[in-house]
């Protein structure tokens, strides 16, 4: 991201510069606890999820180890449901989990969520056993900022 003369990597730092420059919707609870349990389900998802299935991890697996489709794909698979497991389990044992991962108000942790359930959709994974996880991300898709974030819509969509 570019923002005047600085450019900024790394997603959670971006999204985190956004919630200290642009503070309005807040993407981070008031509360230190509550702060902290957002950011664990986002380094869940961004930390232990999101690496094992990044695209970039899936062609070197298909180009340079020569793996075929049908085991890169249950390579996939395989660590999309293990950390989906995981995060069901997170939201599903605390009672703060609401609409969304943290209350009824989307936070970062949400915003980690959608992409790696469209990630899981571009393989034909169903996620029928995390229902939470779901509910949560059918929630997420009816708010207009995420609707029009979706890899389909954007410029380079193929």
């Amino acid at each position: 991201m570019i923002d005047g003369e600085h450019v900024l990597t790394q997603s959670l730092s971006i999204i985190e510069y956004l919630e200290e420059t642009h503070p309005m919707p807040a993407l981070l609870p008031s509360s230190a606890v509550s702060r902290a349990r957002v950011r664990a389900i986002a380094l869940l998802i961004a930390c232990d999820i999101h690496p094992l299935d990044n695209l970039r991890v899936l062609q070197y697996l298909l180009h340079e180890l020569k793996v075929g489709k049908e085991a890169k794909d249950a390579w996939y698979q395989h660590w999309i449901v293990e950390g989906f497991r995981a995060l069901e389990t997170m939201l599903t044992s605390d009672s703060r989990t609401g609409t969304f991962c943290h209350g009824d108000s989307p936070t970062l942790a949400d915003i980690c969520l959608v992409p790696q359930v469209f990630n899981a959709h571009r393989v034909g994974m169903e996620l029928l056993e995390f229902q939470t996880v779901r509910r949560i991300f059918e929630a997420c898709m009816k708010i207009p900022a995420f609707d029009a974030a979706q890899p389909s819509k954007q410029p380079d969509a193929h």
